[in-house]
């Protein structure tokens, strides 16, 4: 069938078919990582939907929404090749009146490890992503393990919201270099893109030790080596479920969390660890 391009709810409710419907919400821009969700969601559903939209709430004031990288054009080659049914593509007077007043909290939760570095943050991720689901009314949605703390938050809000929707989390698609797919590489220049790569060799050098402290110390070690090229945010070992730093004796699945500026791009990667009293690998 013709990818159909919907750009309100009326349009939406037309191009729904009967049978289960897996929304894949991302800002566009689409890369091999973004084609990973699309194809699992391809998998579990009848109907995909693809919503592109630029959130300007999930942006700070000092942050890159003006130069997000935009490819309307090329993200619906991506979505034709990868078997789209809908591209929900609203612009923001669609998406926010202009007196809008309610919004999602994300609660202390969105207000550490990440939300402390973005404040407010989470808060417009998790009140577009509620009006996403509204909309298009999935049964499932798919999200990527590169956003850790955004795949949590989500799968709180759904349990405490009692949304009928179930969330699949999406593992980590890499470059062949290591680093992970994000659509702010492009920013990279050759240089930087060397030094952002310290941000999956300081996950694997902690993925390799034992302990909290040690994982935490083997891992701060490389970033540091990067020296003044890296301005990092955070790196955090914390319980995926809440987000909160894990104590010494914490035992079973962690993530090793990081966030880092090279130049004026920033980047976040993460890895999922089982934490026992015998060893530590990689889940």
């Amino acid at each position: 069938m013709e990818l159909i391009v919907a750009r309100n709810r009326e349009e939406l409710v037309k191009a729904r078919r009967s049978g289960t419907v897996a929304l894949v919400p991302t800002m566009g821009a689409l890369h091999e990582g973004h084609r990973s969700l699309i194809r699992l969601a391809r998998v579990r559903a009848d109907q995909v939907v693809v919503s592109i939209f630029v959130n300007p709430l999930q942006f700070g004031p000092n942050e890159d929404f003006s130069r997000y990288p935009r490819t309307f054009d090329a993200d619906l080659d991506v979505c034709r090749a990868e078997g789209v049914d809908v591209v929900f593509h609203p612009s923001a007077e669609e998406m926010y009146a202009p007196d809008r007043q309610v919004s999602v909290s994300a609660g202390e939760m969105g207000r550490i490890v990440e939300g402390a570095a973005r404040p407010g943050h989470f808060d417009g991720v998790l009140t577009v992503v509620l009006k996403l689901f509204n909309l298009v009314q999935p049964d499932l949605a798919v999200f990527g393990q590169k956003d850790a703390q955004q795949l949590a938050l989500i799968r709180r809000m759904v349990a405490d919201l009692d949304l009928p929707i179930e969330i699949l989390g999406a593992p980590t698609v890499r470059e062949p270099d290591g680093l992970a797919m994000s659509s702010r590489n492009r920013y990279l220049s050759d240089e930087d893109r060397q030094v952002a790569l310290t941000l999956s060799r300081a996950l694997r050098a902690g993925a390799a030790r034992l302990t909290p402290a040690e994982i935490r110390a083997e891992a701060r070690k490389v970033l540091d080596e990067a020296g003044p090229a890296l301005d990092v945010d955070y790196l955090a070992l914390v319980d995926p479920a809440t987000f909160v730093e894990v104590g010494d004796d914490y035992e079973g699945l962690a993530v090793l969390a990081v966030a880092a500026r090279v130049g004026t791009t920033r980047l976040i990667d993460n890895v999922t660890l089982t934490l026992n009293p015998r060893t530590t690998t990689p889940a």
